[in-house]
């Protein structure tokens, strides 16, 4: 089948660009002697976690246990799991998974060590854990190197779990003095930090600038989007995930509308203006939109679309949109090659 003949709105991934865009980032953090263990939120999707793992990454990344459980489902043995697990129910889960799997997992306070001490035991398994730290998001982390190197005492001496190192998103000039500090702390108390997981997509060009870092995690860089394009960590051509419309109206002659809105694209801005790229017209912007409607000002283009031709969008965030879609069509030279279900879309639990 011939992309044109697709439905629209559809999500399509250049498998071309998919594997260059694994291939470039693995062979980069190899020539810096730094792991790969790519987020998966991105793309939600087991085969291109295999993919990922076939190219040379240690394992993968998961924010959520649902993702997770997906992907041990799917065959992946070695998982990171970067949120704090609370609450029984959860704590369950996690060890059935931690059953099945090579499984890490992060915690930035003594309650969720705790709970993990706990379900840890009952199960009879050593839990693998990080401290995350905060390095400059506001998330999710502790605060200080004390902190940091307090939690990690209490891992090390929680029965049923083991201090596996340090977390933190993204890397940040805060990073490596963070890391020396704590430890700094942990040598005093004969405790070593064998293991710092950073990340992030817009520095990944720049992962060997962290020294204590040995892991890089990065989610987007498998697609591409228009706020990684803005970052300068990629190139629109590099990008290999865009969604085809159509312009279903034209109600004036600077005025379009597209089959997608936010149920379509989300209403992420990011910091850009307007919500996406049109490839066939660059000078159009994307700005407004409803639920299933895209409005579009081509003022500043030369030419104009007709009603019913299709055009395709580079979303301003692609991971959000993966979990918009139940498929994502794979496609080579128009043709397409293979369809994937997201199989982890709304694994929000």
């Amino acid at each position: 089948m011939q992309v044109d003949a697709l439905d629209t709105p559809v999500t399509v991934v250049d498998l071309d660009k998919l594997q260059a865009n694994i291939d470039r980032l693995q062979r980069h953090l190899d020539a810096h002697g730094i792991a790969s263990r790519p987020h998966i939120k991105t793309h939600k999707i087991p085969e291109i976690a295999h993919m990922q793992i076939r190219a040379g990454a240690v394992g993968i990344t998961c924010q959520k246990l649902g993702e997770a459980e997906v992907m041990a489902q799917a065959g992946i043995r070695d998982i990171l799991l970067t949120y704090n697990i609370v609450g029984a129910s959860k704590l369950e889960r996690l060890m059935h998974l931690a059953r099945r799997v090579q499984l890490s997992v992060t915690a930035d306070s003594a309650f969720t060590v705790g709970g993990l001490s706990e379900a840890a035991q009952r199960e009879g398994v050593v839990l693998d854990v990080l401290v995350e730290f905060e390095s400059g998001m506001q998330r999710t982390g502790v605060p200080s190197s004390q902190e940091a190197a307090d939690l990690a005492l209490l891992i090390a001496g929680s029965p049923g779990l083991r201090f596996a190192g340090l977390m933190t998103y993204p890397s940040t000039d805060v990073t490596d003095p963070f890391v020396r500090e704590t430890r700094a702390l942990l040598e005093k108390e004969g405790l070593t930090v064998a293991h710092v997981s950073g990340g992030g997509t817009p520095i990944m060009w720049q992962a060997q600038t962290y020294t204590e870092v040995t892991e890089h995690r990065a989610g987007t860089y498998v697609y591409g989007d228009r706020k990684i394009v803005k970052d300068g960590a990629m190139t629109f051509d590099e990008c290999a995930l865009q969604v085809i419309t159509t312009v279903v109206s034209r109600p004036t002659a600077d005025r379009g509308i597209l089959d997608g809105g936010t149920k379509t694209f989300t209403s992420d801005l990011l910091g850009l203006e307007g919500h996406g790229y049109i490839v066939e017209y660059p000078e159009a912007r994307i700005y407004g939109q409803s639920e299933e409607h895209g409005h579009v000002d081509f003022s500043q283009c030369p030419a104009r679309p007709a009603i019913g031709e299709r055009v395709t969008v580079i979303p301003n965030h692609c991971c959000v949109v993966s979990n918009l879609f139940d498929q994502v069509v794979g496609v080579r030279r128009h043709e397409v090659e293979v369809v994937w279900p997201v199989a982890a879309r709304g694994a929000l639990r």
